[in-house]
């Protein structure tokens, strides 16, 4: 475990925080008004490996010879001159800091770090940080790089849990959860919604399914799998050459058919790490694999059912169960258009005319309801 501390005067910054890897929502831009909720488990923190926050440079400014460098290979509206690698972290996390309030950027319902670091060391006055808590965005503090530096408080770190232990142990995550809203005359509001994890998992795999289908059709197994899915991919692939087929495959299930060239695989919660298939070399070695966030995959690949009544004798003791079962959204699946951007862009595949078409007409399909 680490703790992270101010290079200006080496106070305390933090509790004692184990990494994990980034989550995919963890630039998301959710609706209009949200109130989401902290992004970052208590205990944990992550690196995002890229620039992120001011300063920014539109597209115009920069040499695409320099954004290839930068792994970015189709246009986007700006891209951040900031330093790479800030860490991310829950609010309650945090220790030894103040709000700068000069710097309270943002204020629509709160604080969205567009000024740059709003808080700064309590003994020192170093400006260290950034508060995150405005509405649509997810509530989290991200510390600055260049300003703090991480203390190993422990001789050794815990291993990462294995595939095997993640299946025992591990959560599925509900396609769907009640969402907040701001703003009301009787205070918050909530209406019940597809999960805006869900929307920017889908967002990612999304572009990777453009990206492994060569401009062919693709399918995807009947189902939630193609609920959220299908429609977006029969909309913006072709019709006609012979489709890709696109499975489930993990921990804990079959290995996948020799004809599947697709795979849509999780991603280990702790390192990282995307799944790949053990033993020999196979049909499956060669198959693209689509990353989904491990609690969406384990969903996907065994969905809890939703029992209205026990199947048999009466309710446990201390048991609560919605009854009838909680209402599903009133609309379409639609995956996040900006977390499909931003990992769009970031793929070799998005070169292809037909792949930079889809991007310069994602407000149209945005329109159409895609995403």
């Amino acid at each position: 475990m680490f703790v992270f501390m101010c290079v200006g005067c080496g106070a305390r910054l933090t509790t004692p925080l184990s990494q994990v890897a980034l989550p995919v929502h963890a630039h998301q831009k959710y609706g209009n008004g949200s109130q989401l909720p902290v992004l970052m488990e208590s205990g944990t923190f992550a690196v995002d490996p890229e620039p992120w926050g001011p300063p920014w440079r539109t597209w115009e400014e920069i040499d695409q010879d320099e954004a290839a460098a930068r792994g970015i290979y189709a246009p986007v509206y700006a891209l951040s001159d900031g330093a790479p690698g800030a860490i991310v972290i829950a609010p309650g996390d945090t220790r030894g800091t103040v709000l700068i309030p000069e710097r309270g950027g943002g204020y629509c319902c709160g604080l969205d770090g567009a000024d740059g670091p709003n808080m700064a060391c309590e003994a020192c006055g170093l400006p260290v940080a950034s508060r995150i808590d405005d509405c649509s965005l997810w509530q989290a503090v991200w510390l600055a790089p260049n300003a703090v530096r991480r203390r190993p408080i422990d001789d050794a770190e815990a291993a990462p849990l294995s595939w095997a232990e993640l299946m025992t142990e591990g959560k599925g995550m509900p396609p769907f959860e009640p969402i907040a809203t701001w703003g009301s005359r009787l205070g918050s509001d909530q209406w019940w919604s597809w999960s805006p994890q869900w929307e920017a998992a889908a967002g990612q795999a999304l572009a990777h399914l453009l990206a492994a289908s060569e401009g062919r059709p693709v399918t995807v197994p009947s189902g939630l799998i193609a609920e959220v899915f299908q429609r977006a991919l029969d909309a913006l692939l072709p019709a006609g050459p012979p489709a890709r087929r696109a499975v489930l495959a993990g921990p804990g299930g079959p290995a996948p058919d020799a004809d599947a060239g697709v795979l849509l695989v999780p991603v280990h919660p702790q390192t990282g790490e995307t799944w790949t298939p053990a033993g020999p070399a196979g049909p499956a070695a060669s198959a693209y694999p689509v990353p989904l966030p491990f609690g969406v995959w384990l969903w996907l690949a065994f969905p809890e059912p939703h029992l209205p009544v026990p199947a048999s004798g009466g309710m446990p003791d201390g048991v609560l169960r919605d009854n009838p079962p909680a209402l599903r959204p009133p609309h379409l699946f639609r995956a996040d258009s900006g977390t499909f951007q931003h990992t769009l862009v970031r793929l070799p595949a998005a070169r292809s005319p037909w792949l930079r078409e889809i991007l310069e007409n994602l407000t149209p399909h945005m329109r159409a309801r895609l995403f």
